[in-house]
């Protein structure tokens, strides 16, 4: 491939998806973008027009991952929101826990960019905004659902990474899951009267 090929903008794409594609597979350690822009046949000068540097990728791919989870937490069930965005969040850690641990170690380096914490906190607002529709339609207890957020995500990111850790004592991830989602929409769910 030429450094034509990329012209408006393809070339940062390109290197972001295959950095993404790198990082997902083996982890943020062996990254180079060198070698990212050798494999796609450009110039090292070519890919710093895009990224100035290693930590700038990696803030991209950081912010990449947060969307791609945000997506996925984003196809919930209509009947169930609650219970379909944390399980969809786990399935996310479980089959990219490399992208995932790479997003959050970039949100706590030393300088994170805006973008990548506004990213990042974009989760906490979906699950914030997903609470607050459940109070509004009387489903969800009321009460502060920041305070309710942050439960509810250290739940559902705790069992997330005691299954990529394979600490769930031979149970599979998905009971695990389900044990937890039932916990919290338990706790979360509005008392009845009558």
């Amino acid at each position: 491939m030429t450094e034509r090929a990329y012209h408006h903008g393809d070339l940062r794409a390109a290197l972001l998806a295959r950095a993404v594609d790198e990082i997902d597979a083996r982890g943020v350690e062996g990254l180079s973008l060198r070698a990212i822009a050798r494999d796609l046949g450009v110039s090292h000068g070519a890919s710093a027009r895009h990224f100035r540097d290693r930590a700038a990728l990696i803030d991209a791919v950081a912010i990449e991952g947060f969307e791609r989870l945000l997506r996925a937490m984003g196809t919930v069930s209509e009947g169930d929101p609650i219970s379909s965005a944390a399980r969809e969040y786990v399935r996310f850690a479980v089959e990219h826990p490399r992208l995932l641990a790479a997003s959050y170690a970039a949100k706590r380096a030393e300088s994170p960019s805006e973008e990548l914490l506004e990213a990042g906190h974009r989760l906490f607002e979906f699950v914030v905004e997903m609470l607050q529709r459940g109070q509004q339609d009387g489903t969800v207890r009321p009460g502060d659902a920041e305070t309710q957020t942050r439960v509810a995500f250290a739940a559902v990111h705790g069992v997330a990474m005691l299954a990529v850790d394979d600490l769930l004592y031979d149970v599979p991830w998905e009971q695990a899951t389900d044990e937890v989602v039932a916990f919290l929409t338990s706790s979360l769910r509005a008392e009845t009267t009558g």
